[in-house]
């Protein structure tokens, strides 16, 4: 081999070895969220799609100021049976073997949680860590699956000043697993619920709802109110990685409000928020309208 190929040679390596970390920095995750509609499928055929990383269970939708915890997973299963939703623990150990991490969200959008106190908080979290997560109890509703982690989407109830209480009690346990916390804040920054929490800096992923807020969230025919708010929150909290969160369809978002064509995410809004190193990917809501709309599938490549 002559001098000159030999250079060649080693050029094209050289290019092919950079694209590849270029390739691999720029990269994201796509989480969807899923349990509110039971026309979107198991959770193992979610998962078996291999398009999401990260798949939040929705939701731990009561909890707080003397109520019993209690799951809402629509018609996937009856939690207030005897069998409960423990026999989503065989789809939940499927997703994980796959490398996807499933994450119990709390909260969601209908009045039903709320915390009272310090005190209040930290037994929501010792309830979740032992019901959930590495603890033991003998009323696991989803059987003996130790999940990886607690999503906080808070959107109403009150008691905002004590979720940061319970971040703190569900970061202190110490089991075989990392306990990831994430959280789903609406875009107007700061958001009224999470705010207190999220300055705690524990949180692992955050993804911001940039839809059904007419001041932050994606348009097409604007992008500069949207690029403003992802600005200021990349620059403002501290997390690993921060998400744009999207409606996977126009019917997932109240009047189509935020909703963006999977083109118009692919060429203006990934290029402009991959020049961020704390981005982490999409985030969509829900599985259902992304399994009618297949809006993950035509995103994948460029996230």
């Amino acid at each position: 081999m002559g001098n000159e190929t030999r250079r060649l040679s080693n050029s094209i390596i050289f290019l092919l070895i950079f694209l590849t970390l270029v390739s691999s920095t720029n990269g994201g995750d796509i989480v969807v969220y899923w349990g509110q509609n039971e026309r979107e499928g198991s959770l193992t055929e979610t998962c078996n799609t291999g398009l999401y990383e990260i798949v939040n269970i929705a939701f731990l939708s009561i909890f707080g100021s003397g109520r019993k915890p209690q799951l809402n997973l629509a018609g996937h299963c009856d939690p207030t049976s005897n069998n409960g939703c423990k026999s989503l623990s065989i789809d939940i150990k499927n997703c994980q073997k796959k490398g996807i991490k499933i994450i119990l969200s709390i909260g969601g959008g209908v009045n039903g949680y709320s915390l009272s106190s310090n005190e209040d908080a930290r037994n929501v979290g010792d309830y979740i860590l032992n019901n959930f997560l590495g603890g033991t109890s003998k009323s696991r509703p989803l059987g003996d699956v130790v999940l990886d982690g607690v999503d906080f989407d808070i959107e109403v109830g009150g008691g905002e000043v004590f979720y940061s209480e319970l971040a703190r009690r569900l970061s202190q346990h110490r089991g075989t697993k990392k306990v990831y916390l994430t959280a789903a804040p609406q875009c107007p920054f700061p958001d009224q619920h999470l705010k207190g929490a999220l300055s705690t800096g524990l949180f692992d992923y955050v993804w911001v709802q940039f839809y059904n807020n007419g001041p932050c969230q994606i348009e097409a025919s604007n992008l500069n109110k949207f690029q403003k708010s992802w600005n200021q929150w990349v620059s403002t909290i501290k997390v690993s990685k921060i998400y744009v969160g999207v409606p996977a369809s126009p019917s997932a978002a109240t009047a189509s409000s935020g909703y963006v064509p999977t083109q118009v995410l692919i060429s203006k809004v990934l290029p402009f928020v991959k020049r961020s190193r704390k981005y982490g990917g999409v985030m969509l809501w829900d599985r259902f309208a992304d399994k009618q709309n297949g809006y993950s599938r035509d995103i994948k490549a460029s996230v």
